[in-house]
Protein backbone atom coordinates (compact mmCIF):
# COMPACT_ATOMS: atom_id res chain seq x y z
CA UNK A 1 0.00 0.00 0.00
CA UNK A 2 1.66 3.24 -0.87
CA UNK A 3 2.37 5.97 1.68
CA UNK A 4 2.47 9.83 1.42
CA UNK A 5 4.07 11.96 3.35
CA UNK A 6 3.04 14.99 5.19
CA UNK A 7 4.02 18.69 4.18
CA UNK A 8 6.09 20.03 6.63
CA UNK A 9 5.20 23.40 7.83
CA UNK A 10 7.28 26.17 7.62
CA UNK A 11 6.82 27.29 11.03
CA UNK A 12 6.88 24.33 12.79
CA UNK A 13 10.37 23.84 11.29
CA UNK A 14 11.43 26.76 12.51
CA UNK A 15 10.68 26.33 16.17
CA UNK A 16 11.98 22.91 16.50
CA UNK A 17 15.47 24.27 15.47
CA UNK A 18 14.91 27.39 17.85
CA UNK A 19 14.72 24.64 20.85
CA UNK A 20 17.35 22.37 19.84
CA UNK A 21 19.66 25.34 19.81
CA UNK A 22 18.76 26.38 23.66
CA UNK A 23 19.17 22.90 24.65
CA UNK A 24 22.35 22.65 23.35
CA UNK A 25 23.75 26.32 24.94
CA UNK A 26 22.70 25.38 28.22
CA UNK A 27 24.85 22.31 28.23
CA UNK A 28 28.12 24.25 27.07
CA UNK A 29 27.79 27.95 28.90
CA UNK A 30 28.66 27.45 32.47
CA UNK A 31 26.48 29.58 34.95
CA UNK A 32 26.98 33.26 35.27
CA UNK A 33 28.85 34.17 38.47
CA UNK A 34 30.12 30.43 39.57
CA UNK A 35 34.05 31.29 39.83
CA UNK A 36 36.06 28.07 39.64
CA UNK A 37 38.60 27.31 43.00
CA UNK A 38 42.13 27.95 42.33
CA UNK A 39 44.48 24.95 41.67
CA UNK A 40 46.20 24.26 46.09
CA UNK A 41 43.29 26.27 47.37
CA UNK A 42 42.32 22.83 49.92
CA UNK A 43 46.19 22.57 50.84
CA UNK A 44 46.94 23.28 54.37
CA UNK A 45 50.77 25.01 56.26
CA UNK A 46 51.25 23.92 59.73
CA UNK A 47 54.25 25.32 61.93
CA UNK A 48 56.05 22.15 63.67
CA UNK A 49 58.78 22.34 65.94
CA UNK A 50 62.01 20.98 65.35
CA UNK A 51 63.34 19.81 68.71
CA UNK A 52 61.80 18.15 69.90
CA UNK A 53 61.23 16.90 66.04
CA UNK A 54 57.14 16.70 64.97
CA UNK A 55 57.10 14.45 62.34
CA UNK A 56 56.40 15.53 58.75
CA UNK A 57 52.64 15.52 58.07
CA UNK A 58 51.40 15.84 61.13
CA UNK A 59 47.66 17.39 61.88
CA UNK A 60 48.92 19.49 64.79
CA UNK A 61 49.41 23.02 64.74
CA UNK A 62 51.81 24.27 67.20
CA UNK A 63 51.59 27.95 68.18
CA UNK A 64 54.38 27.92 70.24
CA UNK A 65 58.02 27.03 69.76
CA UNK A 66 61.68 27.42 69.30
CA UNK A 67 63.62 25.68 66.52
CA UNK A 68 60.79 24.98 63.71
CA UNK A 69 60.11 24.37 59.94
CA UNK A 70 56.93 24.79 58.01
CA UNK A 71 54.80 21.98 56.74
CA UNK A 72 52.44 22.04 53.96
CA UNK A 73 50.04 19.01 53.07
CA UNK A 74 46.69 18.47 51.00
CA UNK A 75 47.61 20.61 48.26
CA UNK A 76 47.40 19.34 44.48
CA UNK A 77 50.51 17.75 42.73
CA UNK A 78 53.09 19.81 41.17
CA UNK A 79 51.97 22.97 42.64
CA UNK A 80 54.57 25.54 44.96
CA UNK A 81 53.64 27.74 47.45
CA UNK A 82 55.58 31.04 48.54
CA UNK A 83 56.17 32.12 52.30
CA UNK A 84 57.02 35.18 54.30
CA UNK A 85 57.51 35.46 58.12
CA UNK A 86 58.00 38.94 59.69
CA UNK A 87 57.49 40.19 63.31
CA UNK A 88 54.09 40.74 64.40
CA UNK A 89 53.59 43.30 65.76
CA UNK A 90 55.30 45.02 62.31
CA UNK A 91 58.54 46.16 63.88
CA UNK A 92 60.87 47.93 61.82
CA UNK A 93 64.29 46.30 61.59
CA UNK A 94 62.91 43.00 63.15
CA UNK A 95 63.73 39.74 62.16
CA UNK A 96 62.34 38.16 58.93
CA UNK A 97 62.72 34.87 56.78
CA UNK A 98 60.81 33.89 53.68
CA UNK A 99 61.23 31.37 50.35
CA UNK A 100 59.31 28.72 48.96
CA UNK A 101 57.96 24.81 49.12
CA UNK A 102 57.58 22.73 45.61
CA UNK A 103 54.70 20.21 45.93
CA UNK A 104 55.24 17.46 43.59
CA UNK A 105 53.32 15.29 45.51
CA UNK A 106 51.01 17.79 46.96
CA UNK A 107 53.29 18.17 50.37
CA UNK A 108 56.77 19.56 51.18
CA UNK A 109 58.14 21.04 53.89
CA UNK A 110 61.42 23.98 54.81
CA UNK A 111 64.40 23.26 56.28
CA UNK A 112 64.52 24.05 59.82
CA UNK A 113 64.04 27.60 61.09
CA UNK A 114 65.34 29.77 63.59
CA UNK A 115 64.48 33.52 64.94
CA UNK A 116 64.53 35.16 68.10
CA UNK A 117 62.47 35.28 70.55
CA UNK A 118 59.29 36.98 69.42
CA UNK A 119 55.60 36.71 68.15
CA UNK A 120 55.47 36.17 64.12
CA UNK A 121 53.69 36.26 61.20
CA UNK A 122 53.64 33.45 58.52
CA UNK A 123 52.18 34.71 55.06
CA UNK A 124 51.85 31.66 52.41
CA UNK A 125 50.36 32.29 49.05
CA UNK A 126 50.06 29.48 46.26
CA UNK A 127 51.96 30.28 42.97
CA UNK A 128 49.12 31.05 40.16
CA UNK A 129 46.69 30.71 43.10
CA UNK A 130 44.46 33.69 43.42
CA UNK A 131 43.74 36.09 46.88
CA UNK A 132 45.92 37.72 48.99
CA UNK A 133 47.86 34.31 50.85
CA UNK A 134 46.60 33.10 54.10
CA UNK A 135 48.24 33.81 57.58
CA UNK A 136 48.89 32.34 61.09
CA UNK A 137 50.30 33.94 64.00
CA UNK A 138 52.68 31.84 66.23
CA UNK A 139 55.48 32.55 68.99
CA UNK A 140 59.10 31.73 68.67
CA UNK A 141 60.43 30.74 72.96
CA UNK A 142 63.81 29.35 73.83
CA UNK A 143 63.57 30.72 76.79
CA UNK A 144 66.86 32.37 76.80
CA UNK A 145 67.97 34.88 79.22
CA UNK A 146 70.51 37.21 79.53
CA UNK A 147 74.13 35.63 80.98
CA UNK A 148 74.49 36.61 84.70
CA UNK A 149 78.00 37.95 85.77
CA UNK A 150 80.03 34.90 87.98
CA UNK A 151 79.99 35.72 91.33
CA UNK A 152 82.62 37.12 93.22
CA UNK A 153 86.13 35.26 93.88
CA UNK A 154 87.41 35.09 97.68
CA UNK A 155 90.75 36.45 97.87
CA UNK A 156 93.54 34.38 99.46
CA UNK A 157 93.72 34.90 103.24
CA UNK A 158 96.79 36.99 104.16
CA UNK A 159 99.44 36.15 106.84
CA UNK A 160 98.30 37.34 110.48
CA UNK A 161 100.31 39.57 112.42
CA UNK A 162 102.56 37.97 114.66
CA UNK A 163 102.84 34.73 112.55
CA UNK A 164 106.10 33.99 110.28
CA UNK A 165 107.72 37.00 108.71
CA UNK A 166 105.02 39.33 110.80
CA UNK A 167 105.98 42.39 112.18
CA UNK A 168 106.46 40.12 115.73
CA UNK A 169 107.72 37.51 114.24
CA UNK A 170 110.92 36.10 113.84
CA UNK A 171 113.72 36.35 110.81
CA UNK A 172 111.93 35.51 107.43
CA UNK A 173 112.60 31.50 106.44
CA UNK A 174 116.19 31.16 105.19
CA UNK A 175 117.31 34.76 106.51
CA UNK A 176 118.22 33.47 110.03
CA UNK A 177 122.55 33.29 109.62
CA UNK A 178 122.28 37.06 108.56
CA UNK A 179 120.28 38.06 111.64
CA UNK A 180 122.62 35.98 113.63
CA UNK A 181 126.27 37.81 111.63
CA UNK A 182 124.19 40.84 112.20
CA UNK A 183 123.73 40.53 116.15
CA UNK A 184 127.38 39.13 116.75
CA UNK A 185 129.02 42.30 114.52
CA UNK A 186 129.59 44.42 117.25
CA UNK A 187 130.50 41.45 120.35
CA UNK A 188 133.34 40.57 117.92
CA UNK A 189 135.09 43.72 117.30
CA UNK A 190 134.99 45.08 120.78
CA UNK A 191 137.13 41.54 121.47
CA UNK A 192 139.08 41.74 118.19
CA UNK A 193 139.75 45.17 120.19
CA UNK A 194 140.79 44.20 123.43
CA UNK A 195 142.78 41.44 122.54
CA UNK A 196 145.40 43.82 120.39
CA UNK A 197 145.17 45.97 123.05
CA UNK A 198 146.40 43.21 125.03
CA UNK A 199 148.97 41.93 122.82
CA UNK A 200 150.07 45.27 122.41
CA UNK A 201 150.75 45.84 126.31
CA UNK A 202 152.61 42.33 126.30
CA UNK A 203 154.96 43.42 123.28
CA UNK A 204 155.20 46.90 124.64
CA UNK A 205 157.10 45.51 128.02
CA UNK A 206 158.84 43.28 127.04
CA UNK A 207 161.11 45.74 124.54
CA UNK A 208 161.53 48.03 127.71
CA UNK A 209 162.89 44.99 130.16
CA UNK A 210 166.73 44.98 129.61
CA UNK A 211 168.18 42.29 128.10
CA UNK A 212 169.01 39.00 130.35
CA UNK A 213 166.18 39.93 132.65
CA UNK A 214 164.00 37.40 134.09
Amino acid sequence: MPTTSLPCRPGARTAALAALTLAVGALTVPAVGAVPMAPGDNGTVKIHSSDPRTPVGDPRDEPKVCGFYIDATGFDANQSITWSIETQPLVQGGATSGGAIVLPQGAGHTTDQMLPDGQYKLTWSIVGGNGAGKQKVFKVDCGTTPPTSPPPTTPPPTNPPGGPGGPHGGPPAGGGGLARDAALGPVAGAAAVGLAAVVGTVWFRLRRRPHGAA
